[in-house]
């Protein structure tokens, strides 16, 4: 699933792009994703200028600012979503459900071949949208620091993976994201979040910065199915050094990398280097 490095690659790939571009035209050939496509989508985007293409989470906010064109389109990936530019003219292939065509442009093609992705419209502030009203600080920014998390977690027998994955805690840690934030910082997946010292929060909160600049720098993580507006895949894979290795040597203690099953997610940790 495309978690925040996959989607902010993806709004830096098509933002330049689409910011004060013209929509000509918009085709939606399967309104059954996640949640149906709505009706009024295309009457609200055709004619309109894009003003801006921002992300929150893993939700992208097409906006639009022209006259009475404004409007938010709220835009998810879902497990194997992408969208890339497309020459005009390009046959869809069988999983391509929306095009949105740019006057004398490219086609923003959106695929999704499991059809848990979005597209939804709103005319109000799309921050206080269902989706989005409730999630928590994003993970780079100031306010998700090492004292929030720590009075986040206070009471909590939970295990800290699954508690830095809840996005009503922090946004957009996926399941990659959260192995190798806490491998650097030192703590075992399934310690109980409540008992994990202020210390330590703040060593958790900056790996989880760092992790997640680099992985937006190499572009993402592609396992199996991601690529960018451009067609290319994130390189981050390259850079993992718990996830999808179990047996493999830590690069840190030269033992073996475990592989167990939390919350009903893989997670990869070193029993030596992470307590």
């Amino acid at each position: 699933m495309p978690e925040l490095p996959e989607v902010e690659t993806t709004r830096r790939g098509i933002a330049p792009r689409l910011t004060g571009a013209r929509i000509a035209r918009v085709i939606v050939r399967d309104r059954r994703l996640r949640w149906p496509v709505p009706t009024e989508l295309e009457d609200r985007l055709t004619g309109a200028r894009i003003a801006a293409v921002d992300r929150r989470a893993k939700y992208l906010l097409i906006r639009t600012g022209v006259e009475n064109r404004t409007g938010t389109a709220i835009v998810h990936l879902g497990m194997s979503g992408h969208l890339r530019f497309v020459a005009p003219g390009t046959p869809p292939g069988a999983h391509d459900h929306v095009d949105v065509e740019i006057d004398a442009g490219p086609v923003l093609r959106f695929n999704d071949p499991r059809r848990f992705g979005c597209w939804l419209w709103t005319d109000d502030d799309p921050l206080e949208h269902p989706l989005l009203a409730r999630l928590g600080p994003e993970p780079l920014d100031p306010a998700f620091s090492g004292d929030y998390l720590h009075a986040a977690s206070r009471g909590r027998r939970i295990a800290i993976k699954p508690h830095l994955m809840n996005a009503a805690i922090v946004v957009g840690v996926g399941n990659i994201y959260a192995s190798e934030s806490l491998f650097r910082a030192g703590i075992h997946p399934l310690r109980a979040a409540g008992r994990i010292s202020a210390r330590r929060m703040s060593v958790l909160t900056a790996a989880v910065g760092e992790v997640l600049t680099e992985a937006i720098r190499y572009g993402g993580t592609t396992l199996r199915d991601f690529y960018d507006g451009d067609g290319r895949p994130g390189y981050f894979r390259n850079e993992l050094k718990v996830y999808d290795r179990a047996g493999q040597p830590c690069v840190t203690c030269h033992r073996p990398i475990r592989q167990v099953t939390i919350g009903q997610r893989s997670t990869f940790y070193c029993p030596t280097c992470q307590t």
